[in-house]
């Protein structure tokens, strides 16, 4: 109501602006010519004032419509700020679930990865040895310590254990670190990050241990405990992130 009646306003000033009374018309054409007779410049006048009027009303008009033409522009405009279509606001509640989603699915993999190395620990030796069934090796035994699970439970040789890339999974739930707690955050990713890679180098290592000069199995288990140790790190950080954002193992 308050927007029509402003609207009302400006109409009413703008016609009297635009408004020449039919009297001073008048007048001024009457000063002007004394000398016609009382007849003519009655006529004169009333012919005038007509034109005067017919004037008047034709600017009203222009003037209405060209108002009329600005308020329509201008409440489409301010409509259109404030609507928010369908497929916008269905998009955006699209990012919002997928978002939901994936934070889900990393606090997951974080909780199985935990689990995970959590148990090659406590079987690493079943987990690190494989025996060939029926077959001697080299010295006549028929079991060999291997790295090569070491590998296999932090995520390094499937795209779908649920450590790969475990850095990234950890940074995308930076969000949902307390404030008071993201140094400690940083500092559990970092731990993990290298202790990770370290432990996958000492597994490469022990791998060729025997096969390199002057190696033997002696050399295999020395790098595949140290390969061990930094496994226990990877661990123990993973845990340290499962705190910060309160997951349970």
């Amino acid at each position: 109501m308050a927007f029509f009646r402003l609207l009302l306003t400006l109409t009413f000033v703008s016609c009297s602006s635009a408004w020449t009374t039919p009297t001073t018309s008048s007048k001024i054409r009457t000063t002007t010519k004394l000398s016609s007779s009382s007849s003519s410049s009655s006529s004169s006048s009333s012919s005038t004032s007509q034109d005067d009027r017919r004037e008047f009303l034709t600017r009203l008009v222009k003037l209405g419509s060209a108002t009329a033409t600005t308020a329509a522009t201008t409440t489409t405009v301010a409509a259109s700020s404030w609507f928010i279509s369908p497929s916008s606001a269905t998009a955006a509640a699209a990012a919002a679930s997928s978002s939901s989603s994936q934070d889900q699915k990393d606090k997951e993999n974080i909780v199985k990865g935990y689990n995970r190395l959590t148990y090659f620990l406590d079987n690493w030796e079943d987990e690190t040895t494989i025996c060939k069934t029926g077959q001697e090796t080299t010295f006549g035994d028929i079991c060999e310590r291997t790295p090569v699970k070491v590998m296999d439970y932090l995520g390094f040789k499937s795209t779908n254990d649920p450590l790969f890339k475990a850095e990234t999974t950890m940074l995308r739930l930076k969000n949902a670190v307390p404030g008071d707690r993201e140094v400690d955050f940083y500092d559990a990713v970092d731990a993990y990050s290298q202790n990770a890679e370290e432990a996958s180098s000492m597994a490469f290592v022990s791998s060729w241990g025997e096969a390199n000069p002057g190696g033997g199995k002696d050399r295999v288990r020395l790098f595949l405990e140290r390969s061990k140790k930094n496994v226990v790190a990877s661990r123990d950080a993973l845990r340290t992130v499962m705190d910060i954002l309160d997951l349970k193992p």
